[in-house]
């Protein structure tokens, strides 16, 4: 579905204006809704954009590292709370976890040793092993957010080490070859387009190196295309469960750590930034590297995302998606799913327990869904539950997750009560259970 003229106006307005004031020499961005390229908006020419342009993803690879470290702890190849030392020992800094790695909880500092690895040529892992100690460790886990390109060299090392296959190799077979992401590559594939630092005073461009990163590619090697970088928001939005099962990007999106204490405006989940603006919480991350910048901004619960790159190093693009997002967002409002009458009936003793229930005063009802018992506390907390033997019930979302309902029945058989982790619901607010 694209979107409307005006929302479209309102979003080339706002790119042209950042290409003008950022002076990029070529920006793109693309609003993505229901998994499909909803509007394109471009400015520049230098070159000229398109969807099938390469820019390099920078950052933005982190969350397929990510997503590949939670394959493997799903296939029952390692734990995210396992130390390092279990699958890099002798490191130094083995006593971190993943978790803490992929959440920017480490303590563990910004940068491998060396140059800048951005801008030169990459070593591999034995090298970068090979410098690392327990200084590296800047302060205790969790003790404040602090971003690190080296935990997520060393997240690769794992992912190598673990399956026996390069880290660009175990991308291609599970997560690029699978959602189709084809343009995405490890070094630039042309058509792409070339990084630039812009001037401060004159306006010229100075091309920048693209360089192999080696063993720190899984922080930032990629390049890819806003046709694929659509598809990845696609997929973070609502997942392949053939790829990743769709529990486990939930967990993904969930805070590891707070990086703005003072107004909780931002945090960062398993491989994933969060973004807070207004009642919303987005998540994506954004990316650089010499000469390119790129953005990664999703809304789940509407399946809306705004991608985009720019070929200039300190570009602010990813503020700028996030604006672009909430412009959309606000001006489009997704529409409600429609409400459809239930398929079949639920059997008697299922039946018997739907309706209102009460517990100090306070109202649960109870309804049937598709096999699971949903449950509205005063109408607005919602939990729904799933069978897991006679008369037991495992909540599987809300704020009942991981709770057990247990019917309590009378002598006759009659549910008499529902016993909600040991707050007993009756069927008159009179009852004293």
């Amino acid at each position: 579905m694209t979107l409307l003229p005006e929302t479209a106006r309102q979003i080339d307005a706002q790119v042209a204006q950042a290409q003008l004031d950022g002076r990029a020499p070529s920006l793109v961005l693309a609003v993505i809704r229901d998994g499909a390229l909803a509007h394109l908006a471009a400015a520049g020419e230098h070159p000229r954009p398109d969807v099938d342009l390469q820019y390099r993803l920078g950052s933005i690879s982190k969350t397929m590292t990510a997503a590949l470290i939670m394959q493997l702890r799903d296939a029952g190849r390692l734990g995210v709370d396992d130390e390092l030392e279990k699958h890099l020992p002798g490191t130094g800094v083995g006593s971190l976890t993943l978790r803490q790695l992929l959440g920017h909880a480490s303590g563990m500092q910004r940068e491998p040793e060396g140059d800048w690895w951005e801008r030169a040529e990459g070593s591999d892992l034995a090298t970068l092993l090979a410098g690392l100690s327990s200084d590296k460790i800047a302060y205790p886990p969790h003790t404040a957010y602090h971003y690190s390109n080296l935990a997520y060299g060393l997240l690769g090392g794992v992912l190598e080490r673990l399956t026996g296959m390069p880290w660009a190799d175990l991308l291609d077979e599970r997560l690029l070859g699978p959602l189709g992401m084809r343009r995405t590559t490890y070094a630039a594939t042309e058509p792409y387009a070339r990084g630039y630092v812009v001037h401060p005073w004159h306006g010229t461009l100075r091309e920048e190196p693209r360089t192999d990163t080696g063993a720190m590619a899984p922080a930032g090697q990629l390049w890819s295309t806003i046709e694929d970088l659509g598809r990845w928001a696609a997929f973070l939005a609502e997942p392949d469960p053939s790829v990743l099962a769709p529990g486990t990007l939930t967990e993904m999106c969930a805070p590891v750590v707070i990086s703005d204490l003072d107004s909780w405006t931002g945090g960062h989940g398993l491989g994933l930034e969060l973004y807070r603006d207004g009642e919303r919480v987005y998540v994506g991350h954004g990316g650089s590297m010499p000469g390119y910048v790129a953005a990664l901004t999703v809304h789940r619960p509407t399946r809306t995302a705004v991608v985009g790159f720019a070929n200039s190093y300190g570009f602010p693009i990813t503020s700028l998606g996030r604006r672009l997002l909430t412009t959309v967002l606000d001006a489009e409002p997704a529409f409600p799913q429609p409400w459809r009458q239930a398929t079949g009936t639920p059997a008697a003793e299922l039946a018997e327990l739907t309706g209102r229930w009460w517990w100090m005063g306070t109202s649960l009802d109870l309804s049937w869904d598709a096999g699971d018992l949903v449950a509205h506390v005063r109408g607005e907390r919602v939990s729904r539950f799933t069978a897991e033997g006679t008369d037991r019930w495992r909540g599987r979302s809300g704020p009942e997750n991981g709770e057990i309902l247990t019917v309590r029945r009378d002598d006759s058989g009659r549910a008499a009560a529902v016993d909600i982790a040991t707050f007993v619901f009756t069927r008159s607010p009179d009852e004293v259970p």
